[in-house]
């Protein structure tokens, strides 16, 4: 691996710009290795060709290869397994004992890779919601090949392995070829948009239940707040967020109060957190 300080320092400029990811020092080697098959794919000899032709005739959609490449799309079905079964014991209760005539809820999957989670949220619900209420899910992200992947629903054996239960499959799955597709019945409840979290949020309707997980740890604190401030705008005042294990809002945004979910914690904006939930932090 060769990859020069100086073109180490214009993917992480390029990359902080367009998606406000952090690449610290010591990221070259990682950066090269996701690197490789985009310049094999445009046909540069190597990643430092792909980089040098590219600062010298910028090309917006080799920039988002880059961006694309470099973002951490680690997901597998069910991932943690506590927010979900929060969801069902703590949230999916609260919200239909409080929701009155309004029976439909809206969730997003705010950094849905290529759609595991966004699923698993559908399957959670067709699973727990009482007869008569509706739901209806957005996923998110980034990257564009991710989009296209959660929009396709088709997944490997080797995906499917990864956390969703045999019953589950069965269920909401047919095979195609050799690989497993989510079935018309799960799909049409779920939606996706490209959408990058640090720009300004497209106008979208009030969720009750937004996961935001395993994306705050890549960005500073600026734009952490930001995410935050953002997010809580399409956020029902009663409703609820979750986030990654290793992430918090403490100490980032004050105007949200960490409660108790289960045996997880989730967030609510703090004129919303209801009398008789147990408060963490």
């Amino acid at each position: 691996m060769t990859l020069s300080a100086a073109d180490f320092a214009f993917v992480s400029a390029m990359v902080r710009r367009e998606a406000a990811i952090v690449l610290a020092p010591g990221k070259e080697y990682l950066v090269e290795a996701r690197l490789i098959p985009v310049a094999r794919q445009v046909g540069a000899a190597s990643v430092g060709e792909f980089l040098a032709n590219l600062q010298r005739r910028p090309n917006p959609a080799d920039q988002r290869r880059i961006v694309d490449a470099l973002t951490t799309n680690e997901t597998s079905w069910f991932r943690d397994r506590e927010p979900f079964s929060a969801l069902t014991d703590v949230v999916l209760p609260e919200l239909v004992r409080t929701r009155g005539a309004n029976r439909t809820i809206r969730l997003w999957s705010a950094a849905s890779s290529s759609g595991q989670e966004a699923y698993s949220l559908a399957i959670t619900l067709q699973e727990n919601l009482p007869a008569g209420w509706s739901y209806e899910i957005v996923g998110s992200d980034i990257s564009t090949e991710m989009i296209k992947r959660a929009e396709a629903a088709e997944y490997s054996q080797v995906e499917v392995n990864r956390g969703l239960p045999a019953a589950q499959l069965v269920q909401y799955f047919e095979r195609s070829g050799a690989h497993w597709r989510i079935t018309p019945g799960l799909r049409r409840n779920v939606s996706f948009k490209l959408m990058n979290l640090t720009a300004p949020l497209p106008a979208m309707p009030p969720f009750d239940v937004i996961f935001l997980r395993n994306v705050l740890i890549y960005f500073d604190v600026a734009t952490k707040k930001s995410v935050l401030r953002n997010v809580a705008r399409l956020l029902r005042p009663d409703g609820w967020l979750f986030l990654g294990a290793a992430e918090t809002t403490i100490g980032i945004d004050d105007n949200y109060e960490r409660v108790a979910a289960g045996r997880t914690s989730a967030y609510r904006v703090r004129s919303a957190a209801p009398a008789g939930a147990a408060r963490k932090g």
